[in-house]
């Protein structure tokens, strides 16, 4: 993750300026602005850790809205985003202005304990395909908070998931609604394939035997099974191997941790999973903010 890019900076300049860090009252009326602190994330339950590189990007942004000298920010060699911690372990350290620690504490958590949720979450998904030992991989979808999904997917990546799509410009995916208006599967499925630049892969969404019959007719070069029974995958997945057996083939529609293992042991490529991003609950961080004499 590119925390000083264009996009991330403004994402967390738009964060730091909702919460007004630069005009925080409270701690302007209480604290010394010349006193330094330390300040220690600490996670309160096992998690993945996800986010690390926002600390420093969220402290440098404050020093542009309102001077406040040097910072430091240090963790152990082996905490790094994508690591398994503990509870009670020390995440990061910051060493600041305790006035730019104190008015940026809730920004840095916000986000660190949401993208942590979601990298947490996808590493159970993960664990639970690993168990039945197939090539299955989970993926990720556009089911994201808006403006925060390449924060969201680079979470999903921390957990051990891969990203689908990014944006409706990133790949072609014929779901049912451009069937249903685009003149039916056979259509629609031509038309992407003569349509599409060099490279690009054209998956189309199936949800009944006749449009799987047509998506292996048409030649699509990945199929994504959706809202069917891991018996109706299994079904089905046998016919793509035999008639198309360059496709890659995925499944999708209401996975959950009790039954993504079984959906896996069809032996599928991918399993989608929108549960990833839109339902993870943000994992419980802390701050411990001490004054230091450094």
């Amino acid at each position: 993750m590119d925390w000083k890019s264009r996009r991330i900076s403004a994402l967390l300049e738009a964060a730091l300026l909702e919460d007004k860090a630069a005009s925080d009252i409270t701690t302007a009326l209480t604290i010394d602005p010349a006193l330094r602190a330390t300040g220690t994330i600490l996670a309160k339950q096992p998690c993945v850790v996800a986010g690390i590189g926002c600390i420093s990007a969220f402290l440098a942004l404050y020093g542009k809205m309102k001077p406040s000298g040097r910072f430091e920010v240090v963790s152990h060699p082996e905490i790094f985003d994508g690591v398994h911690v503990k509870k009670g372990q020390a995440i990061a350290v910051i060493r600041a202005n305790a006035a730019s620690i104190l008015s940026t504490e809730r920004v840095i958590l916000n986000l660190m304990q949401r993208m942590s949720g979601i990298a947490t979450l996808t590493n159970e998904y993960v664990r639970a395909v690993a168990t039945t030992k197939s090539k299955t991989k989970i993926l990720d979808t556009r089911k994201t908070i808006p403006g925060l999904r390449a924060l969201d997917k680079y979470a999903v990546g921390c957990g051990g998931g891969l990203n689908h799509r990014l944006d409706l410009q990133d790949g072609i995916l014929i779901k049912n609604n451009h069937i249903s208006l685009g003149g039916g599967l056979p259509t629609v499925l031509a038309h992407a394939l003569e349509g599409r630049k060099p490279g690009q892969i054209v998956q189309v969404e199936v949800r009944t035997p006749i449009e799987l019959e047509q998506a292996i007719a048409g030649k699509a070069d990945s199929i994504l099974l959706d809202n069917m029974t891991p018996k109706e995958v299994a079904k089905s997945l046998k016919l793509i191997r035999a008639g198309l057996p360059q496709a890659t083939v995925e499944a999708s529609g209401n996975m959950n941790l009790k039954t993504v293992a079984t959906y896996a042991k069809t032996g599928v490529d991918f399993i989608s999973v929108g549960a990833l991003t839109h339902s993870a609950v943000a994992v419980d961080l802390s701050m411990r903010i001490t004054a230091a004499t450094f």
